[in-house]
């Protein structure tokens, strides 16, 4: 229970983080460049800490996709999928209800920020794609010390190459629709993003399974 509480923990953080750094980049400027530098930052700086923390934990997931790729190659099992998505997306919602009470805003409020088109999905799956290469290409060579900055690094650059910003994560995607701010996501968008990042991850767990492939 250890691990799945850290799971819970750790997504309840990071969706805190997304979100109230999107909230106070509203209070901070009215320049959407600006807005989304500084969601940016705080999510990298965030993310970095969060998965040294506690990778040596739970592994630091915080992602249902990242947990499913585990399951597909015999590294978790049914349960622990479960149990992690559960906590996961408990913990997602958690983190935007306290994102939310520290701004003063409704503790959970439904997003109306509309994000949808195919471009968007195409976003969602190179940014989860990604994600899942650069995780287990790590894995696989035995170099788990840079993980934290690598994953950090990864989501930072795709929040601004992909169309999408790169949420790459489904648990973070349900937890983001309780937020009516910069980083929210409208409930009627979020299946479609969760289908992409499912697909993504798939793909990037195909990518990976190319490049080490012994010949």
């Amino acid at each position: 229970m250890k691990k799945v509480f850290a799971e819970f923990l750790g997504t309840a953080f990071l969706v805190a983080i997304v979100v109230g750094s999107g909230i106070m980049a509203i209070n901070l400027s009215q320049d959407v460049g600006v807005q989304l530098l500084i969601n940016t930052i705080s999510t990298v700086f965030g993310l970095y800490v969060l998965i040294t923390i506690l990778a040596p934990i739970s592994g630091a997931h915080f992602n249902p996709v990242v947990t499913m790729v585990d399951l597909i190659q015999g590294k978790s099992s049914t349960v622990q999928f479960i149990q992690y998505s559960l906590a996961q997306v408990l913990g997602a919602i958690t983190g935007a209800a306290l994102a939310n009470a520290m701004f003063s805003y409704p503790l959970l409020e439904a997003s109306t920020k509309i994000r949808s088109g195919g471009n968007l999905y195409i976003g969602e799956i190179v940014a989860t794609a990604g994600l899942i290469l650069v995780i287990n290409l790590l894995v696989n060579q035995k170099n788990l010390v840079v993980v934290p900055a690598a994953v950090a690094a990864w989501i930072g650059s795709a929040y601004f190459f992909t169309s999408s910003t790169s949420f790459a994560n489904p648990a973070v995607t349900i937890g983001r629709t309780f937020s009516d701010s910069f980083a929210g996501i409208a409930p009627e968008c979020a299946p479609k993003f969760i289908a992409a990042q499912v697909l993504g991850a798939l793909i990037g767990l195909g990518l990976t399974k190319v490049l080490t492939r012994e010949k």
